[in-house]
């Protein structure tokens, strides 16, 4: 770790060294959907549930659209993974390989036989840090880059304008590192999707709504998307937003965000829907979050975090405009609010 501390463990995955923040999740099922992630770019993942690999890994196949069936994205997306019992023989109906194998296809190292109850509690307490994973024999590296100086999400984006799907109704989505059940949500809704790079000018695009995806890294480095978004709020087309989508349209409505201690990572927070007694259990992967404090009087806060008082989306007091902080779509995790894609469909 950055501050000389180390967790002597075994290898497994590909036997090669990476760096990144070091983040914890609490989620006890869902590495394949989690691997692949974009919101862990940049990421080394540490899994607090001890038994990981059980079940092995699905065949990576595609939809008739060109989306991964059992995956969210095409590839890993976190730098390394860190937990504490491997399991070598895996057992399931639909598995084609092992954990082991498929970090090494992908050259994603991993590290077992650490003790994660030390290190989530340390996580914990001080706060997310930079790491390595360093192979014996091999020196540490003596400066660790901090990834959220990166622009993690230009590093995930699409790289061009893809079209899914036929419908009356068409939303453009803004890829910030979008995860391909996002995209199933929307489709299975009869939805036309035409998902754009992140800082594509939107607005010059025939649509009848907007939709931000979800996404890694520090939101203060998207200021093409923002800005596109402020110029967006000017009109009445609905937009909603989630996760990265949710701080972007917040830093659009003139809201600060700030970096969490840790960050909320998944599939058991607490979320309770502003003004009512309605409380949804979410999945989440966010390191960063809204200061609703900072909000222009024309918004307000629409979920609150029922642990640390956060902000867990916002909303426009007139206009279509609203977004979430977690996951509806889940994949993996509860599917408690995907209600709000249909909320955002009604509005179109």
């Amino acid at each position: 770790m950055q501050d000389g501390r180390a967790f002597p463990g075994w290898s497994f995955g590909y036997d090669g060294p990476s760096q990144g923040e070091i983040v914890f999740s609490t989620a006890m099922v869902g590495y394949p959907e989690s691997l692949t992630d974009p919101s862990y770019s940049g990421q080394i993942l540490c899994v607090s549930f001890p038994l990981v690999g059980n079940y092995g890994i699905p065949e990576e196949e595609r939809d008739a659209q060109g989306l991964c069936t059992r995956f969210e994205s095409e590839r890993i997306h976190v730098r390394g993974l860190v937990i504490s019992d491997y399991s070598e023989k895996y057992s399931h109906w639909d598995a084609v390989k092992s954990l082991d194998q498929w970090l090494k296809e992908q050259k994603v190292p991993g590290i077992c036989g650490i003790d994660t109850r030390a290190l989530v509690q340390l996580l914990r307490d001080e706060g997310a840090k930079l790491g390595a994973i360093v192979p014996e024999g091999a020196p540490a590296p003596a400066v660790i880059a901090d990834p959220n100086l990166e622009n993690q999400v230009a590093q995930v984006s699409c790289r061009d304008i893809v079209r899914y799907g036929q419908g009356t109704k068409r939303v453009v989505l803004v890829d910030c590192g979008v995860k391909h059940q996002i995209i199933r949500c929307l489709l299975n809704r009869g939805i036309e999707v035409v998902r754009v790079p992140w800082d594509c000018d939107f607005n010059r695009i025939d649509a009848d709504g907007i939709f931000v995806s979800n996404g890694p890294g520090n939101p203060e480095l998207c200021a093409a998307t923002v800005a596109h978004l402020q110029e967006a709020l000017k009109g009445n087309r609905p937009i909603f937003g989630i996760c990265m989508g949710n701080q972007l349209l917040g830093r659009a409505a003139g809201a600060r965000t700030y970096k969490l201690k840790y960050g909320h990572r998944s599939h058991n927070q607490p979320v309770r829907m502003c003004g009512t007694e309605h409380c949804f259990i979410t999945s989440q992967n966010h390191g960063f979050a809204i200061d609703t404090d900072t909000l222009d009087p024309d918004w307000e806060p629409l979920f609150l975090n029922m642990n640390d008082g956060t902000n867990e989306g916002i909303r426009h007091k007139s206009k279509p405009f609203f977004s979430a902080q977690f996951h509806p779509e889940a994949s993996s995790g509860p599917v408690d609010t995907e209600f709000l894609f249909d909320e955002f469909i009604v509005h179109l």
